[in-house]
């Protein structure tokens, strides 16, 4: 799992959800558009601080924005799986 990607993905995936542009969602923040959008292209890295600001905007607990989708894991093979 790589973790960047795993939060990029989030944000966005909790960010559409909720009918939010990138703008509006900044707003909402306290950060930059332009860094909102860096993030979930996995431009740059985050801060835990910005982590804390981006789960209250969304209204969620931190963590799960390092989650990955249960979906994606329930459609994984386990290593140990012969295919």
């Amino acid at each position: 799992m790589k973790l960047l990607h795993t939060f990029a993905g989030n944000l966005k995936r909790y960010r559409t959800e909720r009918g939010l542009s990138q703008e509006g969602f900044a707003d909402i923040a306290g950060l930059h558009r332009t860094y909102i959008s860096a993030i979930e292209r996995e431009k740059r890295s985050i801060a835990l601080d910005n982590v804390e600001k981006i789960a209250s905007a969304l209204g969620i607990d931190a963590y799960l924005l390092f989650v990955e989708d249960k979906k994606m894991i329930e459609n994984k093979q386990s290593p140990m799986e012969v295919t």
